[in-house]
């Protein structure tokens, strides 16, 4: 016994070690340009290449050549747009587009989407994706088109999206930076002479109608004849035969979204306690949205329950979107605005750090809308619910201007060299991984969850004389799950469900990373205490299970014998 009790203790600590080992590693982004390129020939990219150049710039965009004519460019989408898919991992697609701005070829080279693509061939999803080539990107980037949609595929609605949305973003966003296109020739602005910050002294209380009519909450309402008529105007004939049945002029939603991290905005619609308990769970300068829904469509659908994120809803701005998972929701029953609708689905969500939102400038908030062409066909378009903070909630403050810094002096008085004053500069601090901001902002949460595990493993330690003292054990144990319930599921969302098992799964198989795991502090440590639980106290109840069942089958063997 106290051999086997060995074994576990070395087991025990060696997988702290690991994880220490793990925790100490450098956390590295999953694919980088030049890592997928070789799963790819030039040709399949950019139609007439041969061969491709050197990687350029940062992001890199590798040029595709025809001997030695260029033909175009090769990125990943990744580098460029938010790509993070239904796993939580980025799907990562190598894209060709031509100097002038039209996309020219695709190709898939890793994703990691264990449940929605179960069971759909791989094909199907590149069909629906590769109707982008062709597109050309520069009227898009100067509004003169709407951008190009791509069909959904049923069961993937979210990867499909995903991928579209980050093709079109990326390539956007490259020919805005000037590297390819007409805007190659674009000035670089001026420096700013102002910057813009929400005014923390403008925190009074105010009505419904106020709130709608300066622009505070903003409406997006639709009737069924919009719907009907938008989805005319897609020329997909399947749908534009399927209309919704009612009166043209009936609701078919009525969408109100507004930025709850503002004071005078939070403290109207979630009153002043709940305007103190969110901004005491927010980071500094994070944000979150209030969106509020009525009529026969459902903004948030019933994806999140089965998947855990909001597939009709999408936050963008310029080029970087996102949707909401729900461990970025909570609901919420009411508004407490005077004078507030009585709306059947209200979410209150917090926008991720690491989105990098700035409430100060314009986003839109997108809207999804589905309609079923076939058994597994459907089609959709997308309307924008655009959002700008008023004015009266911003404070201007003057951009500080760096004073002109005197020559630096020899001991002769000579001026020194710019060399030596460059050499003496300290260098830049290079920025730290994300993971590790994630956790140093949710020191209180990884602390009460830390001190909760060690409490749990305490009990298990001492289970025995706790069991012997019944009405001691029965407080202790109803206390315990209470305090589960409540804190670490309600307010901290730190619930395992079977997307992280398939998830950590599917990672073991296709190349392991910290990176995503580490990004959410509590489910590590969960996912950590389990694991240690299993080793410890999984195991010996296994052995001692197998012993027990062994003694019945001996005595009913030896019964049956007599």
């Amino acid at each position: 016994m106290r051999n086997f009790f060995t074994i576990r203790l070395f087991l025990g600590l060696a997988l702290a070690v690991l994880g220490w080992i793990g925790l100490g590693c450098p956390v590295h982004a999953a694919g980088r340009l030049s890592d997928f390129l070789p799963k790819a020939e030039p040709g399949e990219l950019v139609p007439g290449a041969n061969r491709l150049g050197s990687p350029q710039g940062d992001p890199a965009i590798v040029p595709a050549y025809k001997d030695d004519q260029l033909l175009g460019f090769v990125y990943l989408n990744s580098d460029f747009a938010n790509a993070t898919g239904y796993s939580g991992k980025p799907i990562q697609l190598l894209v060709g587009i031509s100097p002038k701005g039209v996309l020219t070829g695709l190709k898939l080279v890793e994703h990691k989407e264990p449940i929605v693509l179960v069971g759909i061939p791989e094909k199907r999803i590149l069909e629906a994706v590769n109707k982008l080539i062709g597109t050309d990107m520069e009227p898009v980037v100067r509004g003169a088109v709407l951008a190009p949609q791509v069909d959904i595929v049923s069961g993937a609605t979210v990867t499909v999206l995903v991928m579209g949305d980050s093709i079109v973003r990326s390539a956007t966003k490259l020919i805005k930076s000037g590297r390819l296109g007409a805007q190659g020739n674009v000035q670089v602005g001026t420096a700013p002479q102002a910057t813009k910050a929400i005014d923390p002294s403008k925190s009074e209380i105010r009505d419904w109608q106020s709130l709608v009519g300066d622009g505070s909450v903003r409406r997006l309402t639709l009737s069924l004849a919009d719907v009907n008529q938008a989805f005319e105007k897609s020329g997909n004939a399947a749908a534009a035969a399927r209309p919704e049945e009612g009166d043209p002029g009936d609701t078919f939603i009525d969408l109100y979204v507004a930025d709850v991290a503002v004071p005078t905005v939070g403290r109207s619609l979630l009153g002043n306690d709940g305007y103190d308990r969110l901004i005491a769970r927010l980071k500094p300068g994070q944000q979150a949205l209030v969106v509020a829904g009525a009529g026969r469509y459902s903004f948030k659908g019933a994806a999140y329950v089965r998947g855990g994120i909001f597939d009709r809803i999408e936050l963008i701005q310029e080029t970087n979107s996102i949707r909401f998972r729900d461990r970025d929701h909570t609901r919420l029953g009411i508004l407490e605005a005077e004078g507030a609708p009585d709306f059947p689905e209200i979410a209150l969500f917090v926008v991720p750090a690491e989105f990098g939102f700035d409430p100060t400038e314009p986003w839109a908030l997108q809207l999804l809308v589905q309609r079923v062409v076939g058994a597994r066909d459907k089609a959709w378009v997308t309307f924008e619910l655009g959002y700008s903070l008023p004015d009266v909630y911003m404070k201007r403050e003057p951009v500080a201007q760096p004073p002109a810094a005197s020559p630096a002096k020899t001991p002769d008085g000579m001026p020194a060299s710019t060399a030596e004053r460059h050499d003496a500069a300290a260098p830049p601090a290079e920025d730290e991984p994300l993971w590790m901001k994630i956790w140093r902002g949710n020191v209180v949460k990884i602390g009460t969850t830390v001190f909760a595990l060690g409490a749990l493993t305490l009990i298990f330690f001492f289970q025995n004389q706790l069991v012997r003292r019944p009405k001691i054990y029965t407080w202790v144990r109803r206390a315990y799950l209470a305090f589960i319930l409540v804190w670490l599921g309600w307010y901290a969302n730190a619930q395992l469900s079977v997307v992280n098992v398939l998830t950590f799964a599917n990672s073991l198989l296709t190349g392991f990373s910290w990176e995503y795991f580490l990004s959410a502090p509590l489910i590590f440590l969960l996912w950590c205490s389990i694991a240690a639980g299993l080793l410890f106290w999984g195991r010996g109840r296994f052995v001692a299970g197998f012993v027990r069942l062994a003694r019945c089958r001996s005595c009913s063997t030896t019964l049956r014998r007599r």
